[in-house]
């Protein structure tokens, strides 16, 4: 379900409707601290690589993981832990 969003931006992307973009990858906060920023990391950069397999620069991308410090919602519920496993996009320039 999630290749058709990247299909999506990477059309923008690769019709230079948006020159750049950070890549963020989030978790929720069940587990070890360090633990959830690498996963965040990993998930971010897996999105990068599929960016640059598609022929986008690299110098257009930035890819950063922000572990759990950025939650869409409370961790109490396992819905709101699956809302907080993500990947988000923010259009730099």
């Amino acid at each position: 379900s999630s290749y058709a969003e990247l299909d999506r931006v990477l059309k923008l992307l690769a019709d230079n409707k948006i020159n750049s973009i950070e890549i963020s990858g989030h978790t929720d906060a069940v587990g070890d601290d360090d633990y959830n920023l690498d996963l965040s990391q990993r998930r971010a950069w897996s999105v990068y690589s599929f960016f640059i397999a598609n022929g986008i620069s690299a110098s257009r991308l930035e890819s950063v993981g922000y572990g759990e410090t950025l939650p869409l919602a409370p961790n109490d519920t396992a819905d709101n832990r699956r809302k907080n496993r993500r990947v988000e996009f923010k259009i730099i320039d």
